[in-house]
């Protein structure tokens, strides 16, 4: 238990390369930092995890992964815990841990780690969460910025991100805020959000998302960005506070949303250059 493969702290830094890592008791994430942040550095390799609450990848500080090959099959792929970040290029990361989630963004106020913004980015490669129920993105009382360009994405439970209100924090105000941006990226899932949850999203670049987004009308607020490249093909009722898709909406005629008989929804307020059409 708390066996990691390689743990930076108190600032430490730790270079990494060509090295494969094993991990089997409970709590211990192969690549991680501790209180006090660190920085790890990883190239190449193949990362292995079983152990439960053991994810390949455990960020209290500043990971970046390059060309290595990831899976946790007894936890998350990844998380992030307060103010820090993973960044992975070319890297393949998966988990199929049941009932979970693939990556998860929060703040477990223990005292690990400062602040409340995690952000995770990849460039390249795969992500994948194979369990049936879980979303590939989970963010609760924390703030994430998610940034994907050109990954091969799989989330088999149909939900890509899920902004919650977990176990963590003060019950009243320990939502997830998710600021996710797909550049060159084709995306196949739903997005949720509760009541004190927020969604921000962004498709540029020739990006496509083919889901809904919030459709129990649940979130506090559920914004989308289009730009004249990227489309959204819509499979459920979904609801907006703001849309702006400037480049795909000219007078009542929309070309880059594909509602499927479905209805997208906005706040008329929070959008005034729709005239309410």
């Amino acid at each position: 238990q708390y066996a990691h493969a390689v743990m930076a702290t108190l600032g430490g830094t730790l270079i990494v390369t060509d090295v494969d890592m094993n991990t089997a008791g409970a709590s211990s994430g192969a690549i991680a930092t501790d209180r006090g942040s660190g920085i790890i550095t990883v190239t190449g390799g193949t990362v292995n995890t079983s152990g439960a609450n053991s994810p390949g990848i455990y960020s209290t500080g500043v990971i970046t992964v390059t060309d290595a090959i990831i899976t946790a099959t007894g936890s998350e792929a990844a998380v992030i815990e307060g103010a820090n970040s993973i960044t992975l290029n070319n890297t393949n990361l998966s988990s199929t841990y049941a009932d979970k989630w693939g990556v998860m963004i929060y703040q477990s106020m223990s005292g690990d780690a400062e602040g409340t913004t995690g952000s995770f980015t990849m460039t390249g490669g795969s992500l994948a969460y194979t369990s049936a129920s879980g979303p590939l993105f989970y963010v609760t009382n924390s703030t994430g910025i998610i940034n994907l360009h050109d990954v091969d994405v799989t989330a088999a439970s149909g939900v890509l991100i899920e902004a919650a209100a977990g176990r963590w924090g003060n019950s009243s105000s320990n939502g997830g805020t998710v600021i996710f941006t797909a550049d060159q990226q084709t995306l196949s899932g739903d997005m949720l959000a509760v009541s004190i949850s927020s969604l921000t999203i962004t498709l540029q670049n020739g990006s496509s998302l083919t889901g809904a987004i919030n459709a129990d009308q649940n979130a506090q607020s559920a914004s989308l960005t289009l730009d004249a490249s990227s489309t959204w093909v819509v499979t459920a009722d979904s609801h907006l506070t703001v849309l702006e898709d400037t480049a795909g909406i000219s007078g009542t005629s929309i070309s880059n949303i594909i509602g499927n008989g479905h209805t997208v929804t906005y706040d008329a307020n929070a959008n005034p250059s729709l005239g309410g059409k």
